[in-house]
C-alpha cells in the first residue's frame, strides 16, 4: 500500500508545451482581422453603424472559438495591447476635462445613466452566458465547467 502511494506521488502531470508565434505574425493576424473588419464596417446601414474595432473583436472571437486561430498565436501581442490600454484612454480623459461645464450641469444624470446602463449590461451578459452554457450542456451533452 505504501508503495502505491509513493509511486502515485512520483507521477508527474503531463505538461503541454505550446509554441508562441513570432510577434510579427501575431501583429499580422491582428492587422488582417482589423483590415477585414474595416471592409465589413461600411456594409452596415447608416442607421446602425458598427465600429470597425467591434467587428474585429467579434471576428477574432469567432476565429478563436472555431479554432481557426490558436490562442498561442495571438496571446503575447494581446497581453501587450491589454497592458497598453490605460494609455489609450488618456485622450478620452483629457476630452472629459474639457467638458467640465457639461459635467457640472448634468453630472448627476450622466452618472445615474452610466450606473443603470452598467447594471443592465452586466445582467444581460450574465443571462446570455448562462443561456449559452445551458444550450451547450443540453445540445452537446457536455459539461462546460471543465475545458482544456
Amino acid at each position: 500500500m505504501a508503495d502505491k502511494l509513493k509511486n502515485s506521488q512520483d507521477v508527474k502531470p503531463e505538461t503541454k508545451e505550446t509554441k508562441d508565434a513570432p510577434i510579427l505574425i501575431q501583429m499580422g493576424i491582428f492587422a488582417g482581422i482589423l483590415f477585414v473588419s474595416s471592409i465589413i464596417s461600411p456594409m452596415f446601414p447608416a442607421s446602425f453603424p458598427v465600429p470597425t474595432p467591434v467587428i474585429g473583436l467579434v471576428l477574432l472571437y469567432l476565429l478563436l472559438t472555431v479554432h481557426v486561430i490558436k490562442i498561442e498565436w495571438v496571446e503575447k501581442f494581446a497581453n501587450f495591447l491589454i497592458g497598453f490600454i490605460a494609455f489609450l484612454f488618456v485622450p478620452s480623459g483629457i476630452q472629459l476635462t474639457a467638458s467640465l461645464d457639461i459635467m457640472r450641469a448634468q453630472g448627476v444624470q450622466l452618472v445615474a445613466t452610466i450606473v443603470i446602463s452598467t447594471v443592465i449590461l452586466l445582467v444581460v451578459i450574465a443571462y446570455t452566458a448562462s443561456f449559452f452554457i445551458w444550450v451547450k450542456k443540453t445540445v452537446f451533452k457536455r459539461d462546460v465547467s471543465v475545458q482544456e
